[in-house]
């Protein structure tokens, strides 16, 4: 049987200091990309982060003795149902998952045991209450960080900061206008190694 370990060794003996070489080239490709990510750093990044919620709805029965269910239809826009939810034969269902800050559109159908459907019941609208925020960040040349907060309209957002991801504080607050849109500047950023941010919509 081969003894793959004495060959091994045997190749290691051919190229003395090999490895010392490769790893003073692997620490000065190192030093290279350190370089150049100092020389250009990430400019902006954006990050959006959704709510969901879930919406409970109740509906007059059906008369006929046929019904086994009913099935919860819903989507984004009127009269176009995308997603549905499966009920037993009883006149409430709930719909999770919906995006917060969205309005969405429902309406019933019932079955029978052979998987027969009804028509579509008459449609209602629910506006899910809050909403997804987006935060980007750009830094000046000074160190400064430009934040821009976007929101719903007439909401009230905290801007805070971090730097372990256990403490935050609230460095701002904005109330977002007709456009949507914040600016806001951590004039202090440069005070700090590394700083962390995020949004949190008020109650």
């Amino acid at each position: 049987m081969p003894n793959f370990a004495n060959k091994t060794t045997g190749c290691t003996d051919e190229a003395p200091g090999w490895n010392s070489r490769i790893k003073t080239l692997t620490r000065v490709l190192m030093g290279i990309l350190l370089l150049a990510l100092l020389h250009n750093p990430i400019q902006a990044f954006s990050v959006t982060i959704p709510t969901t919620a879930s919406v409970t709805l109740t509906w007059d029965p059906s008369t006929s003795p046929a019904v086994t269910g009913y099935r919860v239809h819903y989507g984004a826009t009127s009269g176009q149902y995308t997603d549905n939810v499966t009920v037993g034969n009883i006149a409430t269902g709930t719909v999770p998952g919906l995006t917060s800050g969205l309005t969405y559109y429902f309406a019933v159908t019932s079955f029978d045991a052979n998987g027969l459907e009804s028509d579509f019941s008459n449609g209602i609208s629910y506006t899910v209450p809050g909403g997804s925020s987006t935060l980007q960040v750009g830094m000046t040349s000074s160190r400064q960080m430009n934040l821009t907060v976007t929101g719903q309209v007439g909401r009230i957002y905290d801007i805070l900061a971090t730097q372990d991801f256990t403490t935050w504080n609230v460095i701002g607050t904005v109330t977002m206008e007709v456009s949507g849109s914040l600016g806001f500047t951590d004039t202090n950023a440069a005070s700090y190694p590394s700083r962390f941010y995020r949004t949190q919509e008020r109650p």
